[in-house]
Parts: C-alpha cells; structure tokens; sequence
C-alpha cells in the first residue's frame, strides 16, 4: 500500500481480472434474493412497462370520479350516439388554448340516425378543476370537482356517448373501479382455498389427498362457461349491485382453486421430504409451522406469477358473465356491462365507438400476461 499526497491509500498490487470476476459474482451471490429479482425483472422491458402500466391504472380506481368529466349514469337526452369530439388548441390559428366546438344534433329522417353537425365558429373552452357531478372519492369522501368539465353550452364527449347519452369515457373510468377490482378479490379467495386444500393434500398425504384430489378432478371436469352461468343465475335479481358483485366475485374464485391446488400439492410432495423439512419435524416444529415457514417460501415465486397469470381470467370471467346479462347489472358500471349495451352488431357498425369498452379489457388482460412472464423469469433469478 502506498499513500498519496492527498492522504489516501493506493494498492500497488497488479489488476487482477479473474479475482475482480469472482469479487463480483461473490458479490452478486451474497446479495438479498429480491436485489437479485430486480436486477433481472428489469431486463424484460415488456413485463416492466407492463407491471408500470397496471400500477398507475390501480393507483387511478379511487380518483375515477375526479378524472371522469360526467357521472356514470349522467344522461343527455339530445346527444344519443354523440361521435367522439376532438380537443382544438387552436382557432383560425391564434392559439387560445384547450376547446371543443358546440356540436348540434339532427335527425336525419331518410336513414333514422342522428348527425350531429359541430359549430367551428363557437369555440368554448374547457373548464378545469370545476363543478360538477357529485361523487365520492375512494368511495369514502364526498366531493364535485372534477379535473375538468364541459364548457357552458356544449358538451365533452372524448369517446363519444351511449344510446342513452351517456359519456363513454367517463363509464370506463368507473367501470375500471368493478373490472379491476373483481379480479383481486376473486384472485384472494382462490389462493386461500388453493393453498389450504393444496398443502394439506401434499403435506398429510393419504386418505385426505385422495379426498381431495376427488373433489379437485370433479370441479375440473365441470364445463367451466356453463358452470359459471348456472351459479350467476342461481343470484336474485333483486340484490343490491354491491352484493352481486362480491358474489360473481367469490363465485369466480371458488371455480378457480382447483388448478392452484393441484400444483401446490406436487409441490409439497416433493419438499416434504427435504432434509430441512424432516429437521424441522424433529425439532418438534408442528405441521402448521412447517408448511408456513418452510414449504410455502420455497413456492412463493410460483404462486406470484400464478396470480399475475390469474386476475385476467378472473376480470374476463366477470366480462363474459356481465355481457351475457348473467353478472353485474345496471345501474352498475363495468366494462362487461358496458359491452352488454352494444350486443346490437348494426349499432356497432353505424357507432363503432359504442365498442370501445373493448379496447381497455384487451390492454389489460395483455399487460397482466406480459407482468406474469417477466415475473416468472425473474422470480428465478439464478437461472440464466
């Protein structure tokens, strides 16, 4: 060691490439598994973006009102089938900020739809964190400003309105607040039921695993579409939506155990007989211990990715169920329920905009599939 002017130690020793590699790569060993993930998740830019995208549109659900310029269920008699209106920043090229023009409808009596005819020398501008509609924010506070509202006179339809002159945009926004959510909750209540059933089939073994691996094959031998309508149906018609919500809900995680379990118990079928299980037995760890604390962690990856790969089947199960008139119901708002209104192929083809709902289940259920492949590659981290 050498030291310098500065009062600092330098090693005269050469630089060694393979001993700085080994630094590293015993470095890289040592380190915490979750630093060892993050390195690696973020290599798969897909799932990245992904798992971003998902974490803003949840982070979005209680401020749905905020963002949505109109109420759910806010109609506007003259404006049915309303095409989507363009935002203009500029009018005869002076810049005047955010506007839209005034659209006027007429009914057009030889082919009996309406048109609607836009007044480009009205701009009105747009209203920000205003007046509007009441809601409650995270379902909690009560509140009417909006992040931005339709001018005096005109209206603000970004994606056109229904059949009964209702703000599209808005409805997806609140529908986001149902869809998204059906798919935790119904994604809970499958991972409790999986993992019970499934860790006491592979842990005890015997007669309880042939009980249960019973019941597992007759659930997977059921017609899931069938299974799932007959159990909607069996749901009087008379309940509050709240409460038809948790039960479509708890109906599409209890259809949904029989898979996870079936995987949990292969896997504690082979961990049951690790040294460090059998260690654990003998230091009189109970059963109950052995599978939290031993056999579960050592599934945890598994399980993750199986839930990213999960809630887009629970949030298409709730589609399928709402758009068949089987699931939730009006007045509520999602997106199946969204898309039960346009059942009607004619009135997609003469308002395609009343198929837009389409488009955020897509986005979704893609982003959640693209999260689940990155967090299975990198939830192994060791595996190059």
């Amino acid at each position: 060691m050498t030291k310098r002017s500065d009062g600092r130690y330098v090693d005269d020793a050469p630089f060694d490439p393979d001993a700085a590699l080994q630094q590293v790569e015993r470095a890289d060993l040592d380190a915490p598994n979750w630093v060892l993930v993050w390195r690696k998740f973020k290599t798969h830019k897909l799932g990245l973006i992904s798992g971003v995208f998902l974490l803003l549109c949840y982070l979005m659900l209680p401020f749905a009102g905020f963002i949505a310029p109109y109420g759910p269920n806010e109609r506007n008699g003259e404006h049915l089938y309303a095409p989507p209106q363009s935002i203009h920043w500029f009018h005869d090229g002076e810049f005047i900020g955010p506007h839209v023009y005034p659209i006027v409808a007429e009914a057009d009596l030889e082919t009996f739809q309406w048109t609607f005819t836009p007044d480009l020398e009205d701009p009105r501008k747009i209203k920000f964190f205003c007046e509007g509609t009441e809601y409650k924010l995270a379902g909690l506070i009560a509140s009417d400003t909006h992040l931005f509202c339709p001018p005096e006179g005109a209206t603000l339809f970004l994606w056109g309105s229904d059949r009964l002159g209702r703000d599209v945009f808005s409805r997806i926004l609140y529908g986001a607040q149902l869809s998204l959510t059906v798919g935790l909750i119904g994604i809970s209540v499958s991972f409790f039921l999986g993992i019970l059933f499934g860790s006491i089939a592979g842990y005890f073994g015997g007669r309880i695993d042939w009980v249960i691996n019973r019941v597992i094959e007759i659930l997977r031998s059921l017609p899931e579409l069938p299974l799932w309508l007959a159990l909607s149906a069996a749901v009087p018609s008379n309940w509050s939506p709240v409460a038809v919500f948790f039960i479509i809900s708890i109906i599409l995680g209890i259809l949904d155990w029989p898979g996870l379990a079936r995987s949990v118990r292969a896997k504690f079928l082979s961990l049951r007989e690790e040294e460090y299980v059998r260690a654990a037995e003998m230091m009189g760890a109970s059963s109950g211990r052995v599978i939290r604390k031993h056999l579960l962690p050592n599934f945890m990856s598994h399980l993750i990715a199986s839930a990213t790969l999960s809630i887009p089947a629970m949030i298409l199960g709730e589609t399928a169920l709402s758009f068949l008139g089987l699931g939730l119901r009006a007045p509520a708002v999602s997106w199946g329920v969204m898309l039960n209104d346009a059942q009607n192929l004619a009135s997609i083809e003469i308002y395609p905009w009343t198929a837009i709902p389409m488009l955020p289940i897509i986005v979704i259920v893609l982003a959640f599939n693209f999260l689940g492949d990155g967090l299975r590659d990198s939830l192994d981290p060791y595996q190059q």
